[in-house]
């Protein structure tokens, strides 16, 4: 009897999502063949291989990694029965230009949604997400983290994956301490994420197996804290999941994938940055959320902005550096560092005179940003670019929105002052009050 052909399978990523997908839903299938990832939005992942000590004993050789800009040729080349869209923050037009090469290459498009790829953690899941990047996710999971532990509960951190670097050494990250930092050599990126948690007593986890990652956290912890990446929906299955809207992109929770999907599965919908929204646009994304998921709690919630030193920028010619995800392909011109410029009377200089080229780069594909530096920092090239670009403008001083200590990374020979956000409720009894409701309903309060 002749045996079955293997169904092939391609599977369209960005580091993230597209792993997970793989060894939650192909990795020990018999049926299927993953032939291929691809990569998009994130620089240096093609060319690489996802390793055979992840990829699991079907696949010896690991799986190679191209560019997704080959998509159709793959797609013939390889005889690919399967496309899975596995990355998000992108437009739904977006998708479906892509779902359109697949179709026109004779191959299925897939969508892999929570009842397929979500883990179901041994312990409660409080799961952060939101409908685009930048809305605020970071400062939620630092605020909800610190409540949590002052009522006496062990939260674990876990974090959606940025393996950008030794996958097979990145299976299982922990972080403690900024030496735990250091010592897995972490991008600009990574560090964005993990150092605000880890400098307030927090442990995070990350990596590449969610499985094996919330089984370590869940061992530690009577809590797991999801802060999902981008605008993703959560690995882990959610026993209160809670989605933030921006009124600074009003409409967006409409037109992205899988935003829209996020939101639609929301429990409480968390509208940030309402401090420096305008009333209507609010009022607009409040109208969609009910709109869109009529069950939703609604939340109105701050996002003050606050410079170290007010008085070192005051007058001053100022180089705003943004964090990066949020500019890029968030979609944002600018961020809480040029908002802080601007209230503390800096004089806000436009960056391009004196872009590096790996920063130049970033400015031709993403041409919406405004007078504001990404902080980019995937490699060591890209971080050197950056110092270098900061070096040569002719500014007095920089303004540094990026969650890091941009100063530890680089010495530019002007002063960086840093620019936090944080949330702040809105309203009483807030999000605080939903999540405590929460915690008495599973007897942790």
């Amino acid at each position: 009897m002749q045996t079955p052909r293997k169904k092939r399978i391609l599977i369209l990523g960005a580091a993230g999502r597209d792993f997970h997908d793989f060894n939650v839903v192909y990795r020990g299938d018999p049926g299927c063949e993953v032939v291929a990832f691809t990569a998009a939005q994130i620089p240096g992942i093609a060319g690489r291989r996802y390793p055979p000590a992840l990829a699991g004993p079907l696949y010896p050789a690991g799986i190679p990694i191209y560019d997704e800009a080959d998509l159709d040729l793959l797609c013939r080349r390889e005889r690919i029965d399967q496309v899975v869209f596995a990355y998000s923050d992108v437009t739904h037009e977006h998708v479906m230009h892509t779902a359109s090469r697949a179709l026109a290459a004779e191959a299925d498009f897939l969508l892999l949604g929570p009842q397929a790829t979500q883990i179901a953690a041994a312990k409660p899941v409080i799961a952060i997400s939101a409908v685009r990047t930048g809305c605020g996710k970071s400062q939620t999971a630092r605020y909800l983290s610190h409540c949590l532990k002052q009522q006496g509960l062990r939260v674990a951190v876990l974090r959606h994956p940025m393996p950008y670097g030794d996958l097979a050494a990145e299976a299982v990250q922990r972080f403690a301490s900024r030496a735990d930092i250091a010592a897995a050599k972490c991008t600009v990126e990574e560090r964005e994420e993990y150092e605000p948690h880890v400098a307030l007593g927090h442990v995070v986890y990350a990596g590449v197996d969610y499985a094996s990652i919330a089984e370590r956290a869940a061992a530690e912890a009577d809590l797991l804290l999801w802060e999902g990446g981008n605008n993703d929906f959560p690995f882990l299955k959610p026993d209160l999941h809670i989605v933030l809207a921006d009124p600074l992109r009003p409409g967006h929770e409409l037109t992205h994938h899988p935003g829209e999907a996020v939101l639609r599965m929301a429990d409480v919908a968390l509208i940030m940055k309402t401090d420096s929204a305008e009333p209507a646009a609010v009022k607009q994304v409040e109208g969609n959320i009910r709109r869109l998921n009529p069950r939703a709690d609604i939340v109105r919630a701050a996002s003050p902005v606050t410079l170290d030193d007010v008085a070192a920028v005051r007058g001053k010619r100022a180089v705003v550096v943004e964090d990066g995800p949020t500019v890029t392909h968030g979609g944002m011109a600018y961020g809480a560092g040029l908002l802080a410029a601007r209230a503390a009377g800096a004089l806000v200089v436009d960056p391009r005179p004196w872009l590096a080229p790996e920063i130049a780069a970033a400015f031709e594909k993403y041409p919406h940003l405004g007078p504001v530096l990404p902080a980019l920092g995937y490699s060591p090239e890209q971080l050197e670019a950056l110092a270098q670009t900061l070096e040569r403008a002719d500014a007095d001083c920089v303004i540094a929105a990026t969650p890091i200590d941009l100063a530890a990374l680089i010495d530019i020979g002007k002063p960086i002052v840093r620019a936090r956000y944080d949330y702040a409720e809105a309203e009483t009894p807030g999000l605080i009050g939903r999540v405590e409701a929460f915690l008495r309903g599973i007897g942790l309060a």
